[in-house]
Formats: structure tokens, sequence, C-alpha cells
């Protein structure tokens, strides 16, 4: 059996909204049915009957998200009922996760065309209950946020495995000696560099405002932030001595992103020239409390696979869960020329709304290869629990 080919057409994004933002009052299936209406306009020579699958990634799926919001997705944006629909979860790489398993089908000749993509509406993740071990409990019961992090943990996890978050990039920080004026740079560097991107129109492309919702720009830029308003900032997680603040880590987040994936026969029904073609991948695991590296050695097993190595590369998405967290992925590649990481801004400045986080990625990639015309780019995540996940695209 011969491996087919697979090329990305169209990437297309929602403006990515703070918590509690101008997009927190849109359903999470809502925002997924957008970016993929979006996409199959863009193509119009493409008979939307012929999308063999979707595939979104959603890391929580607690709310209104939680009933296949793949398919919620293709049956709210109006597409064939015919159109099937899949929603896969890694965490923060779940909208990445969703772009390789459409991919490594598309590969395999199981799929022709396929739209991948993420989704998260951290605004609107529920509380849940825990239903009582017996009937009718005599005392308080108590409601735990979806929203982000740990949460009914099992007991049996090790301690030193379920820190925070936050508690998980100090970890980083300490054992590359990553201190706060490092980290305060660079998210002063991603906020500046992805409100340079908008108003060059970099972005204008790829993101499809949602209608109804007066947002056309990430919500989260802060285009006058400065190292002296950053370091007034207290630590977010460590009291004494800790270095991670809200200003040095992304925000919490509302958006959604989609792909559309097609071999070299849907390539010719959609008329298009193609963005990029999808080249390797590869996953990783890691100690949980250093989830935070989880990308160095998934990076360096995509690169191998695709028979590259990190002097090829003309762009890398790096997500920005923390600063610390990407300076310490950094610091592990000594080869990689920081100056081809991110160059519209990361996560930082832009946001991070869980699922729809990789898809973002790699449409951004693909996006800004399409812009060079030619090059390798990669795109790649830490994964909360420990898990690196990375994808490498050509053009």
């Amino acid at each position: 059996m011969s491996i087919r080919d697979v090329y990305i057409v169209d990437a297309v994004r929602t403006p990515i909204g703070k918590f509690g933002g101008a997009l927190s009052s849109v359903r999470p299936d809502d925002l997924a049915a957008h970016v993929v209406r979006a996409l199959v306009d863009r193509t119009p020579d493409l008979d939307p009957s012929r999308i063999d699958d979707v595939y979104f990634g959603d890391a929580n799926g607690a709310g209104e998200d939680n009933r296949d919001v793949a398919r919620m997705a293709v049956l709210l944006a109006g597409l064939p009922t015919s159109v099937p629909g899949v929603t896969v979860n890694r965490l923060c790489g779940s909208g990445l996760e969703a772009v390789i398993q459409a991919a490594r089908a598309i590969a395999l000749g199981d799929a022709s065309v396929a739209v991948a993509g993420g989704v998260e509406s951290m605004s609107r993740a529920p509380w849940v209950l825990q239903k009582p071990e017996r009937a009718f409990p005599a005392g308080h019961q108590q409601l735990h946020s979806t929203t982000l992090g740990w949460r009914m943990t099992n007991p049996r996890m090790p301690a030193e495995w379920t820190v925070s978050l936050g508690e998980g990039a100090e970890l980083v920080a300490d054992k590359h000696a990553i201190g706060r004026e490092q980290q305060d740079a660079f998210a002063l560097a991603s906020h500046r560099k992805a409100a340079e991107a908008w108003a060059k129109g970099l972005y204008d492309g790829e993101v499809v405002p949602y209608e109804g919702v007066e947002l056309v720009r990430d919500e989260c830029i802060r285009d006058t932030t400065s190292p002296e308003a950053l370091a007034q900032l207290k630590p977010s997680f460590r009291p004494d001595g800790g270095t991670v603040t809200a200003g040095n880590a992304s925000p919490l987040n509302d958006g959604a992103a989609a792909l559309l994936l097609v071999d070299e026969a849907g390539l010719r029904e959609t008329g298009r020239e193609p963005l990029a073609r999808i080249r390797a991948s590869a996953v990783t695991g890691i100690e949980p409390q250093l989830f935070g590296l989880g990308p160095v050695e998934a990076v360096r097993r995509a690169l191998d696979k695709a028979g590259r190595d990190f002097s090829d590369l003309t762009t890398f998405e790096l997500n920005e869960a923390f600063a610390a967290q990407a300076l310490g992925c950094l610091a592990e590649w000594p080869e990689l020329d920081p100056d081809v990481v991110n160059p519209r801004g990361g996560a930082i400045a832009i946001g991070h709304p869980l699922g729809a986080s990789g898809a973002r990625l790699a449409g951004a990639v693909a996006h800004q290869l399409a812009a060079a015309g030619s090059g390798t780019g990669l795109a790649a995540l830490c994964i909360g629990v420990g898990q690196g996940l990375a994808l490498v695209l050509e053009r």
C-alpha cells in the first residue's frame, strides 16, 4: 500500500477572545461550526458532501461541547448530514492531534478530503458535581471547575505529578535557571510581535470574525505593555520567590480553528493551490510535572522522521503556555535559531484556547510557508500531564 501525500489547502481561525470577553456569549459548538462553515465557503469548488470526516480537538468537553462537538459543528454549519465527525482529546495538543489524525486517514487512503480543527470556550466551561457514593448524602457537596487543570484527581497519583500547571512552569524555570526578567522579556516580545503582525495585516488571510460579535483582533494582545508594567505583577504560584506571573503566562481563552486537508484527488476538486504539505509528526511523554518540556523530544523525533534538522526551519510555531516553559524548550535546542520561533507572536499575547491552539499553530505555519513561497515549518505544543506533540510541514 502506498502512502499518499497530504496537503493543507486552507486554514482559518476566529480571533481569540479573552476569558469572560467578547466570545464568552458564544457556545463552543457554534464557534466550531463557524470555522467549519467559513472553511467550506472559501473553497466553493468543493462539494461539501465530499468531506469524508471532520476531526476536532476539544480539551474539556464537560459543557455545551459534550456531545461530540465535531459532529455538532458539522450539523450546525449546515453541511450534509452524511458528513461524519469525531472529537479527539490530547488536552492542549487536541487541535494538533486532530490535524495529525485527519492527515493519517488521508495518507492511508481512508479519506480523500477531511476537515481538522479544534475549539475551546474556557469562559463557558461549567462546574461539575460528582455523583455521591450513596443516595441522599446529608453533607455538603463540592463543585469542580472544568476551566483548567487537575480536578477530581485520582488519589493514587503521586503528589509530585499533580502539581498545578503554573508550579510545573516554575519547576522548568528552576531546572534551566530562567529568571523573572528573562520571562518578562519573552512575554513582551510576544505582545510586540503579535501587535506588529496585526498592524501589517499578516493575519487578515486566516482570521474569520464571528458574526454579531465585535471582535476582529485577538483580544489579549497588550500593545502598550512594558518591562516596568510586567515587573509590577506578583508571582501567581509561588508567593515567595516565584517567577511565573499572569504577565508571562498564556491567558484563559475562547476560540476555534479549522484546516482543510486533501490528497492529490481532493486537491484537484478544490481547484486551489495548497498552502503546505504535511511531512511528519511525533508524540512523546515526559514526567507529568515537567510537561513544559514535552515538546523537546517530540520536535527532535518529528524532524528526524522528516529528514530535516533545525537549520532547515523557515518558521516554528511553539505554543507559549508559559514563558518559562517555552524558554526551557529553547534552552534544550541550542542549534535552533530563535528568530524563526513565533515570528507573529505567540500564545502569551494571542491566547491559548486549549483544544483550538494546536490547530491554530498548524494553520499559522501553513500560512507562513505559503507567504514565504517555500520552506520547512514546525508546530509543537507542551501538554498537561506530561506529553509533547509536533508536526512538520513543507512547501
